[in-house]
């Protein structure tokens, strides 16, 4: 559950906070491994070079400092071979400025790469866990504000966490070879080299703590506007949102959230920096004391010109390294808390396989529900409620009631996309739950009334019903004979090969009852399938058509279970079982002349129906 924003006020104490900060480093590990997972040679080379370039800061100070003394010493004795000395020095120096600026471009170039392969790694096992998600979880909006987060943030953090992480051993090594000379000059020089960044550090911390459950907390308000985006921008909605005059009121609900989000991230950030700034001069004041403690000491004589510069640039570089490597775990600090939530998406947990049999004992027993109800996550009543029903092979099933009593569910029940609350689902015997889901979804062909349009080419958007054929371009004709698709297909540019929709290049969009035909062949893809489904599939096309198309099917299942479900009563009568429900119970059954015979339900909304044609 995402945190109230006045959480974010609200005082903890110091343990808590302290477990809270040092918990969230769990995921480095992880991100660690991921990487290595990823390119293990970009991850040595960035570990080399890492070390490379640490080392060398330390060694061009030392260098310079005996640059320094060897000047001074050569102007004091004007010894043979001393400009000799200099320019050697001057030389060496050089070239570890050369090799400090080649170990630099290569962690850039390392970096680079592992960048690529590993946003498109994470983006993938992002994409690849939405494959093994209930239906149920998709149309729950915590899950969305999940999977919104995880994709907006999580796919870049792996990279900067692990960049981080290398960024701090390099600063660790440097800090560990300035020690090692600054020591020399006293120990107290290193504990406020190291001291000096530590409240600024702090309060970084604090702050990203708070920016991250900002960032959870308004993850709805992220997916409006990325929906409002949607809406605006895209071909599907332009016409509505043309006609309706929809655009000014939409843009200015985007902006209106942009505000919102506007003032807490300024607020945020002022306060974020205003205390930064106050506690970085606590580290400035620290450098510029050292410095004239330095200074002092070389006047008094204790420690040469040259040994001056080197303790100036080791203290200088050496505040630089603490508060890089400082905001570095502030920095990873906060790359864990966003990659909490990758990792809170990736372990959602998914069912595990309920059944592994792929035929019934009955296959002549067809389909069965036996007292099924199911109600929603979070829903008042049941959806359904004691469903009984028997289909048998051969025989076609047509559902009627108003939109909402249950018609749908009750498929997606019968394709496994849902679970019962209570009952069971037999096919050819056998309960549903202990069906391959693999083997009992090849076994039936739907056409949900909101099928897909894929932005793809005609025979793909075909071959999409059976993924073993999605390029067989003989399965695509075959099939969109059969759904009555090729006669329109044919008069396209490149028939079976057109790209569909606008969203490429040279696409071409279908009228509502072309694409409907497409979703028509789409199901008879599945040779194998012997239970065929059409959820409101022709609600596009006009009477005549429709009756066309069912007639048409009726033909091409006489073998196969068939259900179909429409308000159009002229096809729900060739059914030879007829089901009307409302508000998710059974409520008439039996054959078009039966209900009519009964002068109940069915047989009102059947004149009305008639009437409507006279």
């Amino acid at each position: 559950m995402a945190e109230h924003p006045r959480t974010l006020n609200r005082p903890a104490d110091s343990t808590g906070s302290r477990r809270g900060f040092f918990g969230v480093f769990r995921y480095s590990r992880r991100a660690l491994d991921l990487v290595w997972t990823t390119s293990r040679p970009l991850t040595i080379g960035l570990a080399l070079l890492t070390v490379l370039a640490g080392v060398l800061p330390a060694a061009i100070a030392y260098v310079g400092a005996l640059i320094v003394d060897a000047v001074v010493m050569a102007m004091q004795t004007h010894a043979p071979g001393s400009s000799r000395q200099v320019i050697e020095l001057v030389a060496l120096e050089g070239l570890l400025v050369a090799v400090t600026a080649g170990a630099q471009r290569g962690l850039s170039t390392c970096q680079s790469l592992l960048r690529a392969q590993l946003g498109q790694r994470v983006n993938a096992m992002i994409l690849e866990k939405a494959l093994t998600l209930d239906l149920s979880q998709f149309e729950d909006s915590e899950f969305y504000d999940k999977l919104t987060r995880a994709r907006r943030e999580a796919s870049s953090r792996p990279l900067s966490l692990v960049m981080r992480t290398f960024g701090l051993a390099q600063n660790a090594v440097s800090l560990v070879s300035f020690g090692t000379l600054l020591v020399q000059f006293s120990p107290w020089a290193v504990a406020v080299l190291l001291l000096a960044g530590l409240p600024a550090f702090l309060a970084e911390a604090k702050f990203s703590g708070d920016a991250f459950r900002l960032f959870r907390w308004r993850s709805p308000e992220t997916r409006m506007q990325l929906y409002l985006e949607t809406v605006i921008a895209r071909e599907d909605h332009a016409k509505e949102v043309k006609l309706f005059g929809l655009g000014p009121l939409l843009l200015d609900r985007y902006r209106n959230i942009f505000h919102k989000l506007y003032k807490e991230d300024r607020d945020l950030t002022i306060r974020r920096d205003s205390w930064g700034f106050g506690l970085g001069l606590i580290g400035t004041l620290a450098l510029y004391g050292a410095y004239g403690w330095i200074a002092l000491t070389t006047i008094a004589g204790r420690i040469t010109l040259g040994q001056m510069t080197m303790y100036l640039m080791l203290f200088r570089q050496g505040q630089s390294a603490v508060s890089a490597s400082l905001s570095a775990v502030g920095g990873m600090y906060e790359d864990n808390l966003y990659l909490s939530t990758l990792y809170e998406y990736l372990e959602t947990p998914v069912a595990p396989p309920r059944g592994a049999e792929s035929k019934g004992p009955h296959p002549e027993d067809g389909i069965r529900f036996e007292h099924v109800s199911f109600t929603y996550p979070d829903a008042d009543k049941p959806a359904l409620e004691d469903i009984t029903l028997h289909i048998r092979p051969g025989e076609s099933l047509a559902l009627v009631g108003e939109n909402g009593s249950g018609k749908t569910t009750l498929i997606k029940l019968l394709t496994r996309l849902y679970h019962p609350t209570s009952g069971r689902i037999l096919l050819d015997g056998r309960d549903l739950e202990e069906w391959d889901e693999a083997a009992l979804r090849q076994r039936v062909g739907v056409i949900f009334q909101d099928f897909a349009r894929y932005q793809l080419r005609v025979g793909e958007n075909v071959g999409a019903g059976d993924v073993r054929h999605f390029e067989d371009e003989a399965r695509w004709r075959e099939a969109g004979d059969k759904g009555m698709a090729t006669p329109f297909v044919d008069t396209l540019p490149q028939g079976y090969g057109t790209q569909l929709g606008k969203w490429f290049k040279e696409g071409r969009e279908l009228s509502g009852g072309q694409w409907q035909k497409i979703a028509l062949a789409r199901a008879f893809m599945r040779s194998q399938a012997d239970i065929l489904v059409l959820d409101e599939p022709t609600a596009a096309m006009d009477a005549g058509a429709e009756a066309q198309i069912f007639e048409h099917f009726r033909n091409l299942t006489s073998n196969r279970i068939a259900i179909l479900i429409s308000h159009r009563f002229s096809t729900v009568r060739m059914a030879d079982q007829i089901i009307v429900i409302r508000d998710g119970h059974i409520i008439e059954r039996g054959s078009h002349e039966e209900l009519m015979h009964l002068d109940g339900h069915y047989a009102h909304l059947f004149k009305l129906q008639a009437k409507g044609y006279r």
